[in-house]
């Protein structure tokens, strides 16, 4: 449970002003249409999730534990880091005016989390769980609830929304992950 509720909460505030994010209200804005738009991104978020906490259970799998909490430690920190830049909209969305609007969206979303701060997470938090499924479904659920407001009421959550302040929220969780992690690599604490 707790690796499905840290995965769900480190994606979905991760998520806030990612270029996904930025994704979704471009796509509400222009089609007008949330519900394909919403199960675009879930498919695509299971899609590509799945891959990234299939990566990082295997990870786990073939690193001795000491060498694992090292690159788990130091990845969290570099989420922290990243999690600080602020992503901004791809302006290409050509793929958008051929095909069908949940197709777009699968395609737009999976290929916008490729390297993602959430999917690159989510090898983290798989690797460091040692858990496929709990981490998937709270990585999807944490983007869900990141973008289907976006979807929704785009304008006015981007407009409300504290983002210096999330990604701030987020940077520190992240440090704070990574810290713990190298403190237990280290012996001085037990993880």
């Amino acid at each position: 449970m707790e690796a499905f509720l840290v995965s769900t909460g480190i994606v979905a505030l991760a998520e806030v002003a990612d270029k996904t994010q930025l994704l979704a209200l471009i796509l509400a804005a222009k089609f007008h249409k949330p519900v394909p738009i919403i199960l675009g991104i879930f498919v695509a978020t299971v899609g590509n999730h799945a891959l990234a906490g299939g990566l990082g259970v295997s990870i786990s799998h073939f690193l001795s534990p000491e060498i694992l909490k090292w690159i788990v430690g130091l990845s969290f920190i570099c989420m922290g880091v990243w999690a600080l830049i602020p992503d901004k909209a791809d302006d290409d969305n050509r793929m958008t005016k051929d095909a069908g609007i949940f197709v777009a969206t699968v395609v737009a979303f999976f290929l916008a989390e490729m390297g993602d701060k959430t999917q690159v997470a989510t090898i983290a938090l798989a690797a460091r769980f040692d858990t496929f499924l709990p981490v998937v479904m709270g990585t999807t659920l944490g983007m869900l609830i990141a973008n289907v407001p976006v979807v929704y009421f785009g304008d006015i959550v981007m407009k409300k929304a504290p983002v210096k302040l999330i990604h701030t929220i987020v940077a520190i969780i992240f440090f704070i992950l990574g810290g713990t992690a190298i403190l237990a690599a280290l012996g001085l604490i037990a993880v």
